[in-house]
């Protein structure tokens, strides 16, 4: 049997931030990684195909965080390229520029109408917009009725999966921007260019796709196995059975897989506990990668489709990120369609549905030549922020504490994030593990990146 101080399981960015730290805090803790895939990075890495390399949708990088942002381009020196955002929704045929909200120039002008009397009347007559608001009511009172029936409703419907009665307003802070008052009015009359949100500005690798960020810092940690798979865990006597492994004993277990999945293969879980976990809820994405033979289908990095008569929500295109992803004269695309867990799903089916919506919109011409397609589908894609996760994981994570048990990143931590903020939980998770309180010294030296010695994967 192996054993090991700290059992991490996924080798995706958490798991993998959580063991390089665990290395540069002070490595007197051992580790070991399971990794399911057999290469490093999770849903935060890229499949390659027919010279197209294909990401699990749009992964790009925002850095807000000065440890964060210094950790990363030291890990991608040389290969990073920053770009201003150009997303745009598409509605009645027509483009706005995204945030819909502030930029509803240039849709029809029946829609536009709605929209601005919509949210004058939200300035004239306000209600109180009090915590505890269900994210469609939210919605209502701070945009109104137009910009909530023409883009806010059908979107995030289409997205979640979930009545929005049902949601709470918890996701949305930094990812549903609230432009000022003047700004939605100028956005209505004019072309307005102000970038508005937390990803105006990115950063994408400009050789590898997103598959480079995880191999880097692959790199610089020891002992990660890939190809192997947990499929049961013992809380009480603290092992796990992991296929190519056998049994791992562990005394601290740090969990990125997703939180539904981890609770499914640990036992005993408590009557309280099994019940949370009944509660949470989430949705799936079915991530069709295609390659045209057609050099930039379009200059858009994204186009949101509110609405009903799209499969997809989202189509975005890959080769405009970075040119280096799709080979010469070729446009690489990705396009997302949510649906609920478990519902039957013909991709055939849904395939042809794509191409039709993408050429009836314009995307694709009745000529184009799709070179490859791959299907990537995430079974878990998005955490449903309704109103029992709260109060289920108020039940969940406590437990889990109390067994050694850390759940983070993204899925583990069941919440909206992105790359930057699930490296920085593992290197919160490694702080606890070593049980450090950080001196004004030590936040100075995190403050830069560790230059560790390369080392192989097992």
């Amino acid at each position: 049997m192996k054993k090991t101080d700290v059992l991490i399981l996924g080798g995706g960015l958490g798991g993998l931030s959580t063991a390089y730290h665990l290395d540069r805090l002070g490595g007197r803790l051992s580790y070991l990684i399971a990794e399911a895939k057999r290469t490093p990075g999770g849903l935060a890495g890229s499949v390659r195909r027919d010279g197209f390399t294909f990401d699990h949708t749009g992964h790009l990088l925002h850095l807000h965080d000065p440890y964060g942002k210094t950790l990363i381009m030291d890990l991608l020196k040389g290969n990073l390229s920053v770009q201003e955002r150009n997303a745009w929704i598409y509605i009645r045929g027509a483009y706005a520029r995204y945030p819909f909200q502030a930029n509803t120039f240039g849709m029809p002008w029946k829609v536009v109408e709605d929209c601005v009397a919509g949210y004058v009347k939200t300035l004239l007559r306000p209600r109180p917009v009090e915590a505890g608001l269900s994210f469609r009511e939210w919605s209502l009172r701070t945009f109104g009725e137009g910009i909530s029936k023409h883009f806010m409703f059908p979107y995030n419907e289409k997205l979640w999966r979930t009545p929005l009665s049902r949601m709470t307003t918890e996701w949305q802070g930094r990812f549903v921007p609230k432009p000022a008052p003047e700004e939605v009015l100028y956005g209505a009359l004019s072309d307005q260019r102000k970038f508005f949100g937390y990803n105006a500005t990115f950063r994408y690798p400009v050789r590898g796709g997103i598959q480079a960020l995880p191999d880097a810092l692959a790199a610089r940690v020891s002992n990660l196995h890939l190809g192997c798979v947990a499929t049961k865990i013992d809380l009480r006597e603290k092992v796990a059975v992991i296929a190519g492994l056998g049994e791992v004993r562990y005394e601290k277990l740090v969990s990125t897989l997703p939180l539904v999945d981890l609770l499914d293969i640990a036992s005993p879980l408590p009557p309280r506990v099994q019940t949370a976990r009944r509660k949470l809820r989430y949705n799936t994405v079915f991530n069709l990668n295609i390659g045209v033979a057609r050099r930039k289908v379009s200059d858009k990095h994204w186009v949101y489709f509110p609405e009903a008569s799209f499969p997809f929500y989202r189509a975005g295109f890959s080769s405009n990120f970075s040119a280096a992803v799709a080979p010469e004269g070729a446009t690489s695309m990705y396009i997302e369609v949510a649906r609920k867990p478990g519902e039957r799903v013909d991709l055939n089916r849904l395939e042809g549905q794509i191409l039709s919506g993408l050429r009836r919109c314009g995307l694709l011409k009745a000529s184009d030549k799709i070179l490859t397609r791959v299907w990537l589908p995430i079974p878990c894609a998005y955490v449903v922020y309704d109103f029992d996760r709260t109060q289920a994981l108020a039940t969940i994570f406590p437990f889990l504490r109390d067994a050694g048990v850390s759940s983070i990143g993204r899925y583990g931590g069941w919440k909206y994030s992105f790359m930057e903020e699930t490296i920085l939980d593992g290197k919160r998770c490694a702080e606890r593990l070593l049980g450090r309180e950080r001196t004004g010294e030590e936040r100075r030296m995190t403050d830069r990146p560790f230059q560790a010695e390369l080392k192989p994967l097992k």
